[in-house]
């Protein structure tokens, strides 16, 4: 039997948030049983997300959407091939809008460019599976209750959130990319650089604070002239 539905938009945004939320979730709890440390997987300054996972489980569900959902080999090989692409996909374009890379899989052993490895694509492969046959039944549900008024208000409200959310995250992680290599470089910028006294300055130094944005993003990197990459959080 195939799934023939149509996905709505409204469908469509909910999985994405539904799913940047879980993926953060197990990768919090993946990286903790790996490798002991507690650490925030986020992906936005604002709110428990990690678009990635949002990203990769959405797209998988579009494409998956009308394979046979009793065929869970079938989507397992789909899922492990698209969330392989997906994730070199995301881990390129991220760099490109954020100009830090985010993650590093080139200490399992199994990664291409250190952008996807073997657990991680086996991970996406499970994914499709537990999508198709188990989750997305039951957001459908869940999703779809609320009357249709409502809906396009909620929608609307989550948009403009996870837009502005973007933008603060894109402002915030390149004001510590600036500081990381003010740092390693030992720029001063005491001198009057900077308008004390703007908005722009004032957010900068007490909200994106080097404190916070370390444990907000503890996996960001820069490079040096060599392209040599360099954790920012050993910087400070």
């Amino acid at each position: 039997m195939k799934n023939e539905k149509k996905i709505t938009f409204h469908e469509i945004l909910w999985y994405f948030i539904i799913f940047s939320i879980i993926g953060l979730i197990i990768e919090t709890i993946y990286c903790l049983v790996t490798t002991g440390i507690l650490e925030s997987r986020k992906g936005l300054l604002w709110g428990p997300f990690c678009p990635v996972y949002g990203v990769g489980a959405t797209v998988l569900i579009l494409c998956l959407n009308r394979v046979d959902s009793r065929n869970s080999f079938e989507l397992f090989i789909y899922g492990f091939l698209l969330g392989s692409l997906i994730e070199y996909l995301m881990s390129y374009v991220l760099e490109a809008v954020y100009s830090i890379r985010f993650w590093d899989y080139t200490y399992t052993g199994t990664s291409i460019n250190g952008r996807i490895c073997v657990p991680y694509s086996i991970f996406w492969g499970i994914l499709a599976v537990f999508l198709i046959k188990i989750a997305k039944p039951l957001i459908d549900k869940w999703i779809n209750k609320m009357s249709k008024k409502s809906m396009k208000i909620v929608d609307f409200l989550a948009v403009i959130f996870f837009i502005a959310d973007v933008l603060v995250t894109i402002w915030a992680i390149k004001t510590y990319e600036n500081r990381a290599i003010e740092k390693y470089y030992q720029i001063d910028n005491s001198k009057g650089i900077y308008d004390e006294q703007s908005f722009k300055h004032k957010v900068e130094e007490n909200y994106f604070t080097t404190e916070r944005m370390k444990k907000t993003f503890p996996n960001l990197r820069i490079k040096d002239e060599d392209g040599k990459e360099i954790w920012i959080k050993t910087l400070f």
